[in-house]
């Protein structure tokens, strides 16, 4: 059955005649081209033969500036090299300075699931730069023997160097957001935490009653979690920071000249001020993926821990009377289309999707990590579009998490100490004093009689009432046991 393709204006058939057009060729033959826009005939083969995500790599803001940033560092490298006629390599920074600025970035149209280890990627980029340098000097789109897309945007560069390293400069930025994003969700269960520093409650261990504790002890455990995986975030993010730029092909240099390397991480490093550095073995960089595999391990960890956070929010919140009902999440939406008055978790159930994907999406890097062959990895184009969905959506949901949902949390507070005076749990404080093995005879006397603790223990006379007023004061119980 013949489909229709439903790629955007520029394809093999003749547009309106009353569209503009420019005819580009290369090996493979001629392509009619709508003359508005700024890709070529490399763009519109990728349009033809990748038409699998919406995602293009124009979705994504970061990755498009950190594919300018390489084109833009090596004009000016190839023009001091002598390279790049100086007219041109201008051209060339003005072009990707307007990119950067946030204009063109709809021309980056080739989905981000491709092909050939990210060629299309980066020929889209030389194209729509080489023909907004062309408009920059006054001449008509496709005339690629003043700026060409591969000979003067190209220059020095292989796919192979440059879409790597673009890809790690995108999560460098991205995860500048992403680490913010943690540090106010740690500040805000901070916050919770000296909010409810005096709120005394039950803690659980296997979903039976344990030791009493304060909420804010529990709030503040999550801050302590969300923190460590900010400087966990920052070693995986250092392992991006080295770059395989001026290996070209497979590594070894090939038709770049020996200062082109180390002159394109400085003048990256003076655009950016990420403190990129060069590898020290560029065949080994070219075909290693092992950084993008530490990220995707992180930012699983990352999920998997704040899933673990919501569980606990859902599960304290629950009821509100049927429940544990210890805490009060913000009602943000009616919760049943039949059920009147019911309110749901919604923004933890959100994060909790949000980790489901991340964990897949790991398993996803993984096996394209481990499917690269002898000099290069192929699938590096799979590992982008998961990494930036996944930082992507991750930032969002903890944003979403933080404002809507944390800062709102309500305590019950009579219903949490109500529950610990009632729990036999708190036998374990008597437990030095009364022995253990006494200890568990009141516990179970206590449940089977429906009692409290220290109602059998001052009628058997096991400690004196002030003994016991001691040691069930709310600090001896939330604090390491000290002999009375």
């Amino acid at each position: 059955m013949k489909t229709t393709s439903t790629t955007p204006a520029a394809t093999t058939s003749a547009p309106a005649p009353t569209v503009p057009t420019r005819t580009e060729r290369d090996l493979l033959g001629e392509v009619r081209i709508d003359d508005r826009h700024y890709w070529g005939i490399n763009t519109t083969r990728a349009l033809e033969n990748f038409p699998i995500t919406s995602k293009r790599i124009g979705h994504y803001a970061h990755f498009v500036e950190a594919l300018t940033l390489v084109k833009q560092a090596a004009a000016t490298v190839n023009a001091d090299q002598g390279l790049v006629p100086p007219e041109v390599a201008e051209a060339i920074v003005a072009a990707c300075t307007r990119i950067r600025a946030g204009e063109l970035h709809d021309e980056f149209i080739v989905g981000t699931i491709q092909g050939g280890a990210g060629t299309s990627t980066n020929m889209n980029a030389n194209e729509v730069i080489a023909n907004a340098a062309l408009e920059h000097l006054g001449i008509a789109k496709g005339r690629y023997d003043v700026v060409d897309p591969h000979n003067h945007v190209n220059c020095c560069q292989s796919t192979n160097d440059v879409y790597p390293s673009a890809i790690k400069i995108a999560l460098l930025l991205m995860l500048d957001e992403l680490s913010a994003a943690l540090e106010r969700t740690a500040d805000a269960f901070a916050a919770k935490a000296e909010e409810f520093a005096d709120v005394l409650k039950l803690g659980r261990t296997q979903l039976q009653d344990a030791v009493p504790m304060t909420l804010g002890q529990e709030f503040g455990t999550y801050a302590v979690m969300m923190r460590n995986d900010v400087a966990v975030l920052a070693a995986a993010r250092k392992l991006l920071t080295e770059l395989n730029l001026g290996g070209t092909a497979i590594g070894t240099g090939i038709n770049t000249p020996p200062a082109y390397a180390p002159a394109m991480i400085a003048e990256l490093n003076r655009l950016t001020g990420l403190d990129l550095s060069g590898s020290d073995d560029l065949v080994e960089a070219t075909q290693d993926v092992g950084g993008f595999v530490q990220l995707s391990g992180v930012l699983k960890r990352i999920a998997v821990k704040t899933s673990k956070i919501c569980n606990d929010l859902r599960l304290l919140s629950s009821g509100p009377r049927a429940g544990l009902g210890e805490i009060n999440l913000p009602a943000v939406q009616a919760g049943s289309s039949i059920m009147p008055g019911k309110v749901n978790p919604v923004i933890p159930e959100m994060v909790n999707q949000v980790a489901f994907e991340i964990v897949g999406h790991d398993v996803t890097i993984s096996m394209a990590a481990e499917a690269g062959q002898l000099q290069l990895n192929a699938f590096e184009p799979i590992i982008a579009h998961l990494l930036f969905e996944e930082i992507r959506h991750l930032q969002r949901a903890l944003d979403v998490f933080t404002d809507r949902c944390i800062i709102g949390i309500t305590a019950n507070t009579e219903r949490l100490r109500d529950e610990v005076w009632q729990s036999v749990s708190i036998v374990t404080a008597l437990s030095p004093a009364l022995g253990y093995r006494t200890a568990t005879r009141v516990a179970q006397q206590a449940l089977a009689e429906k009692r409290t603790i220290g109602e059998i223990v001052l009628e058997e006379k096991l400690l004196d009432e002030e003994t016991l007023t001691a040691a069930l004061e709310p600090e001896h119980l939330i604090h390491p046991w000290m002999p009375m």
